[in-house]
């Protein structure tokens, strides 16, 4: 069975619910497919290297925080990145930036780790955009619109079909 694995991290929400909203298409894509698919949503501060090793697919969804990654997910690259190495070069991903107006710098920060790892990019990454711009806006809790929520969930499917069409 292939698996995978979704590895989050949210200040807000914002990234949180993003992450479920693709692990749910991920499970609809296999659902419609009749297929089994293993769905590991792993916050960013708890994954451990081996199951990043076991992953056959990966999704990460973080906030932009100060134009970069949050903290705790730029964390989990540097805790796991030389362990790594070439192991997981090849494998399909995608990315998840939940932002108030830009997201671009955390995408591009994203890319540019995945890329030294040698993963395969499935789809532009997903950037939400939520216009928080002050910082009491910016600290709130945050709730995903439909449109954001059904984006997150065709990322997720689109992964997902990704894997089990390579079977």
């Amino acid at each position: 069975m292939k698996t995978l694995t979704i590895i989050w991290h949210s200040r807000t929400g914002a990234a949180r619910q993003l992450a479920r909203a693709m692990a749910e298409g991920a499970r609809d894509a296999a659902h419609q497919m009749q297929a089994q698919l293993q769905i590991c949503e792993l916050p960013a501060e708890q994954a451990t290297l081996e199951e990043l090793l076991q992953a056959d697919g990966l999704l990460f969804c973080a906030p932009e925080n100060l134009a970069s990654l949050s903290g705790e997910m730029k964390a989990f690259f540097d805790r796991h990145y030389y362990p790594v190495g070439d192991a997981l070069a090849g494998r399909p991903y995608g990315i998840a930036i939940s932002a108030g107006t830009d997201g671009a710098g955390a995408a591009r920060q994203t890319e540019r780790i995945c890329t030294g790892w040698r993963l395969r990019l499935c789809a532009a990454p997903l950037i939400v955009r939520n216009g928080a711009q002050t910082p009491q806006a910016i600290l709130a809790p945050k709730t995903l619109d439909g449109t954001a929520r059904a984006q997150a969930q065709e990322l997720g499917g689109l992964l997902a079909a990704t894997l089990l069409l390579a079977a």
